[in-house]
């Protein structure tokens, strides 16, 4: 018996979560986005999301049913959750059935990366060596980080085939990395291995998902932002100990020596360090090669809203005018564009992240350097909490000052 039209909409609904949940949302917008479409196909649908499962009710009182779709954590693809989303606005059009959405969906599910392995390979590295320019490295950190960023990709891609659980692949990595930047220092091609190994590392540290927590705790997801919390907790320590492993390998191989300071470099790298970025990133995030123009203006107004904030509240509060900045760019993208403000969003956030704090500050605790450790990890918190203040500030006065949506009509 064919299925009712009421039985495709929950499922086209169903896929679409899982869809969207792969593709990058977080949970608050991915329950908004499911609502929208849930009430355009005439249902009435309750939805509860985790970074680990979805679970959707349809109907009211003894009469719903109840789905439960456990998903895994995935990685961040803005053309496909461009494409998904694309998706989901002609449906709530009414341009195209849930059936057809539905077959859209999984047509974008099947697309190869827009990106060959070489071509993200290449990203890698130059995220790695504009990375290190903005951490301040110097000519021979970024040479140095360029190569430890390629690494860390092609590892990416044997742990992929070796199919290595999440938190194995970053030990492995962090360690292998850490004991590289060390011998290159020693053997003069670099003259700082901390810097060399936060920036080759740059790609796997959970800067963003510390982000997103804390944007769930302030909207009050508090089940969602709490494990996505635990989860970069996690993956900071496993990085934190591989470091500490390889850096001390390193040194029983090769001895300890004195290093010396990196010599100053010209102010232009550091502004071709941010063009460069989003870009890089965006290769790596699967994104497509038509809003790069858009990513990289959001990624330029972002930085530059967080140095004028930093010059006026301090380096720890001045990303929420980048975060504003940053945000205030990506919606004006998804009003123009139609599409997903995600999209530059992402890459624009990353170069404001405090990943690289995070990382220093379980780094200082490992060396029971205990007062420092603390000091830059409430540092790290406060940085994210000032991002997420501008972020839900750009939300705020994007919906304040968008035009009204016509409401669905009455056959609907």
């Amino acid at each position: 018996m064919a299925d009712t039209a009421e039985d495709q909409a929950i499922d086209y609904v169903l896929r679409l979560g899982r869809a969207l949940h792969a593709y990058g949302y977080a949970s608050p917008a991915l329950e908004r986005a499911l609502i929208t479409v849930s009430t355009r196909l005439g249902l009435v649908g309750h939805f509860f999301s985790t970074p680990t499962s979805i679970f959707v009710a349809f109907g009211v009182g003894s009469a719903q049913r109840t789905f439960l779709t456990r998903v895994e954590p995935g990685g961040l693809s803005l053309g496909k959750l461009a494409d998904v989303d694309a998706s989901a606005r002609a449906v709530i059009a009414g341009a195209v059935s849930p059936a057809e959405g539905l077959a859209r969906i999984e047509a974008v599910e099947r697309a190869p990366a827009p990106f060959g392995p070489v071509i993200e390979t290449l990203a890698s590295g130059i995220a790695s060596g504009a990375a290190c320019r903005l951490l301040g490295g110097g000519a021979g950190d970024i040479g140095v980080a360029t190569g430890l960023g390629v690494l860390v990709w092609l590892l990416a891609i044997a742990a992929t085939r070796l199919q290595l659980r999440q938190g194995i692949f970053e030990l492995v990595s962090a360690a292998i990395v850490s004991a590289a930047a060390y011998v290159a220092a020693v053997e003069g091609l670099g003259t700082s291995p901390s810097i060399s190994t936060i920036a080759g590392l740059i790609i796997v540290l959970p800067g963003f998902s510390l982000t997103i927590a804390m944007s769930e705790l302030a909207a009050r997801h508090l089940v969602s932002g709490t494990a996505r919390l635990a989860g970069a907790f996690m993956l900071f320590l496993a990085i934190t100990f591989g470091v500490a492993v390889g850096r001390q390998l390193a040194t029983l191989a090769v001895g300890s020596a004195v290093l010396p300071l990196a010599a100053p470099l010209y102010g232009w790298t550091l502004w071709a360090a941010v063009l460069v970025t989003p870009i890089a990133v965006t290769v790596l995030l699967q994104g497509r090669a038509r809003d790069m123009p858009w990513i990289v203006l959001a990624s330029l107004a972002g930085y530059a809203g967080g140095r004028a904030g930093a010059a006026l509240l301090g380096p720890m509060l001045g990303g929420c005018l980048g975060a504003l900045s940053v945000g205030l760019a990506a919606h004006a993208y998804e009003h123009w564009r139609h599409r997903p403000a995600l999209v530059p969003l992402v890459p624009g956030v990353l170069l404001l992240v405090p990943g690289s704090s995070g990382f220093r500050s379980l780094a200082l605790l490992l060396d029971q350097q205990v007062v420092g450790g603390v000091d830059t990890a409430f540092a790290t918190l406060l940085t994210a909490a000032s991002l997420v203040a501008g972020l839900l500030l750009a939300e705020m006065i994007a919906d304040v000052t968008a035009p009204a949506v016509p409401a669905p009509p009455a056959s609907a």
